[in-house]
């Protein structure tokens, strides 16, 4: 693509999602459904396919072009996430979001796990696919979870603990994924090195933090000698470039892949920072504005890059129907469970379920690392990609739901840009 062709493509993506966000607010949809759906109709399975260079995106090699904007937006919306780890709240929601992490994560598992197993002795799906689509249900996608929030400005007991466990969800997903996706090789292959399948994505979690702490030191560290608020948040904007920029780096150490993640190491950035630096509140808010074009851009991108041909196998849409269904009853109910475990607020036991449905980046990271199972890792990605699909665009607007019964949305709490209160949420 030319220069031309690149500016357009970006600037018309832009547009329709911002277009159609204020259609979407007449229906009472969250913007992020809005700016998902506009990126399926400038994708390549609609507008794109009238091949007018700049209006839609022509093939999703084409979208994939522009993933350097979706791994920095995820970069930014994890560094946001981790500024919900202050200590100070962490001492009042800290155990049960702990509790509830880990409990609802390897629940939904477990119910995956059952429903796929059971359609494995009917012959619609392989015993290796079913036990990686399992672990693949722990993930969480904390992007559309983070825009609800903020657009409504989201307060109180639900959201409180929500964030905090969208979080732990990339962590204990990619344990429950490494001990799956062992079991899965090993099923599919007949021998494999077990230590190194379980051992590496443990040993990528613990780096992608200590990655995060280390430059998150020497984040708050610069930030001290200057002294703008521009400077500031432009200093801010470099250290979530260069954590993007090296958690992207993999290489082989003694015969063992080392990876980080960009989403965790982003996190821990964030969690140090809003620790230790005294002014980090107001900058983060800086920051969050700053971001917002480049947040619209991430999900119209992901609509775009949703692909449509995963509908022509019956067998993938049947599978996908139960992977949907069990997964948002595991969610649901692991989260139900947990909370009354944990001694949660009613509105947390009865809510937090459904606000943990959305499912994007860390699953199809996922579903792309099971294509190494050949044939039965094609499978895996095909249904993640449907249920991807149906999730990014249904979860937002369950989410919002949600939080509006939990009280956590209130009428008053959406402000417009003129400085008038709105009269929906």
């Amino acid at each position: 693509m030319t220069t031309t062709t690149i500016l357009l493509s970006l600037a018309i993506a832009l547009l329709a999602g911002l277009l159609l966000s204020r259609l979407a607010k007449k229906v009472n949809l969250p913007a992020v459904t809005a700016y998902l759906v506009a990126g399926i109709l400038i994708g390549p399975f609609l507008l794109g396919k009238l091949g007018v260079p700049g209006i839609g995106f022509g093939s999703l090699d084409e979208v994939e072009g522009f993933s350097i904007v979706c791994e920095l937006a995820l970069g930014f919306i994890a560094f946001s996430i981790g500024n919900e780890f202050r200590l100070s709240q962490l001492k009042k929601i800290g155990k049960q979001a702990t509790i509830i992490g880990i409990f609802q994560a390897v629940f939904t598992t477990l119910v995956v796990d059952v429903f796929l197993v059971i359609l494995h002795f009917i012959g619609l799906i392989s015993l290796p696919a079913a036990l990686v689509l399992g672990a693949v249900a722990a993930a969480t996608a904390p992007a559309a979870t983070l825009m609800v929030v903020r657009q409504y400005k989201a307060k109180g007991p639900v959201t409180d603990v929500l964030l905090p466990v969208v979080a732990l969800d990339d962590a204990v997903g990619l344990v429950i994924f490494a001990i799956s996706f062992g079991i899965a090789k090993s099923i599919s292959q007949g021998s494999v090195n077990i230590l190194s399948v379980v051992l590496e994505p443990i040993i990528e979690v613990v780096l992608s933090i200590a990655l995060g702490l280390v430059i998150g030191l020497i984040f708050t560290f610069v930030e001290r000698f200057f002294h703008s608020r521009s400077k500031r948040l432009a200093v801010s904007v470099t250290f979530v470039m260069i954590t993007v920029a090296i958690s992207m780096l993999e290489f082989e150490l003694v015969g063992v892949h080392i990876a980080f993640s960009p989403l965790l190491a982003c996190m821990m950035l964030g969690t140090v920072f809003c620790n230790t630096c005294d002014f980090s509140e107001e900058l983060m808010g800086r920051v969050d504005r700053w971001t917002a074009p480049l947040f619209v851009l991430f999900f119209v991108l992901s609509g775009a890059e949703l692909d449509f041909t995963v509908f022509a196998s019956l067998s993938v849409v049947i599978v996908g129907v139960v992977y949907i269904l069990a997964r948002s009853a595991g969610k649901y109910f692991g989260a139900g469970i947990s909370s009354k475990l944990a001694g949660s607020d009613e509105n947390i036991v009865k809510y937090l379920g459904i606000t943990l449905l959305p499912q994007a980046g860390v699953a199809l990271g996922m579903a792309a690392q099971a294509t190494e199972l050949g044939p039965d890792g094609m499978m895996v990605q095909s249904i993640t990609l449907f249920a991807v699909l149906i999730y990014e665009i249904v979860g937002p607007f369950l989410t919002k739901i949600a939080l509006t019964k939990a009280g956590d949305i209130k009428p008053e709490g959406k402000t417009s840009a003129r400085g008038a209160t709105a009269n929906h949420p």
